[in-house]
């Protein structure tokens, strides 16, 4: 399908109010104009189509700085793991992966050091007990280092006990199971599964050295918020802690090998445009715009359950609302501290990225929203404050 056939002429096309979405815009080009961010990008869709998108700012491309585009791919960090997700929602609809299978029946590796316990359920809702599982993003495209990763692995405390977010080493078993499933390499699963069906081309996890040039460069921006800023607010600092994301993990994003290792908990690369689209087929019964069925309604009712019931996220001190890796926006108020705005219903789905990336949908409204930037903001309060402001904005698009 050509890709103009996901844009829509006219905000009114798709329901959007074009005053709200002007708003929205406006408040993504402000930090760029005001220097606290090198680039951005931004899409809003609704009924299966593109609204608008908008690309703000400056980044080095291919080695040279330059204007960003609505062609420059970003690196979506976390939002990733709900493009692995989905992947591994295709092969239990399919009937050959169970949320309850143990890893071990298709990776006995895996089993290594107390393992065998752990679940694809434990894996896709951080229960797994592997939070600070040491690993390089890089690590993901080695597959003999990958497997060794696996193994040395040992468990924090009993799989399933507790709730903590795993940065990234609970997706590369989920990534390990899909490519023994089906026999093809993960990356590609996603793009001959999903990326290709969807008409989404540039949907990708990993990428290949001839796309590089189109890819925004990731960049520290910033100094972190004073301990008094934290305190006027109530808040406590981020924990910082083995295997958390560091400015050195960020900066080899920039790497070639990074990018074509394409690691299934932050290694997706694509636009803004791509993303939302990926949202509104599964807000479309998991049908693409041309009516092609990817997922099965009763598997993305499955996939939205919420699953982790009253566990807590220890460093929030709110309930985790996680479903099968993906995030549910809740009723108890605290959606904007899960990746939405305060505009988004209760039954709001998606997943956000480090660094302030913003990916979800939400049924009550028709909405996806997708934010990405490449300037990663040492001051946590300021880049919260500007997802909740954006996430708020575009979950009141709706005309």
């Amino acid at each position: 399908m050509p890709a103009s056939h996901f844009f829509a002429e006219r905000l009114d096309e798709v329901g959007l109010n074009p005053d709200k979405v002007q708003a929205l815009f406006d408040r993504a080009e402000r930090e760029i104009r005001e220097g606290l961010l090198p680039a951005c990008q931004l899409a809003i869709a609704r009924n299966g189509r593109i609204g608008a998108t908008r690309t703000y700012g400056n980044a080095a491309q291919g080695g040279r700085q330059k204007t960003a585009s609505d062609e420059t791919f970003f690196i979506i960090m976390s939002c990733t793991k709900a493009l692995t997700s989905a992947a591994a929602w295709l092969l239990m609809q399919e009937g050959k992966l169970q949320p309850e299978d143990r890893v071990v029946k298709f990776v006995p590796e895996f089993g290594e050091n107390g393992k065998e316990a752990v679940t694809v359920n434990h894996l896709l809702t951080h229960t797994s007990a592997i939070p600070n599982a040491p690993g390089w993003q890089k690590e993901f495209g080695d597959k003999k280092r990958r497997l060794e990763r696996l193994a040395q692995w040992r468990l924090d405390h009993p799989a399933g006990a507790q709730f903590r977010y795993h940065i990234a080493a609970n997706f590369w078993p989920v990534a390990e199971i899909i490519e023994r499933i089906s026999g093809l390499d993960y990356r590609e699963f996603v793009r001959t599964r999903i990326a290709e069906p969807l008409g989404l081309p540039d949907l990708r996890v990993g990428i290949p050295r001839s796309l590089n040039d189109r890819v925004a460069d990731v960049a520290w921006v910033g100094e972190p918020a004073k301990a008094e800023e934290y305190q006027k607010l109530g808040v406590t600092p981020p924990r910082v802690s083995m295997g958390a994301i560091n400015e050195a993990a960020i900066v080899e994003f920039n790497e070639l090998e990074t990018r074509e290792a394409g690691s299934p908990a932050g290694g997706g690369i694509t636009t803004a445009a791509n993303l939302a689209l990926f949202y509104q087929a599964l807000l479309n019964g998991g049908r693409a715009y041309d009516g092609n069925r990817i997922w099965q309604p009763e598997m993305l009712r499955e996939a939205f359950k919420i699953r982790t019931g009253s566990m807590k996220d220890p460093d929030r001190g709110m309930l985790a609302n996680r479903a099968l890796g993906i995030v549910i926006a809740g009723d108890d108020g605290r959606a904007n501290l899960r990746g939405f705005g305060r505009t988004n219903s209760a039954q709001a789905f998606g997943h956000p990225g480090f660094g302030g990336q913003c990916a979800w949908a939400d049924p009550a409204s028709g909405i996806s929203f997708a934010y990405l930037t490449n300037g990663f903001d040492r001051n946590d309060l300021r880049e919260g404050r500007r997802s909740v402001a954006l996430c708020s904005l575009a979950g009141a698009c709706a005309a």
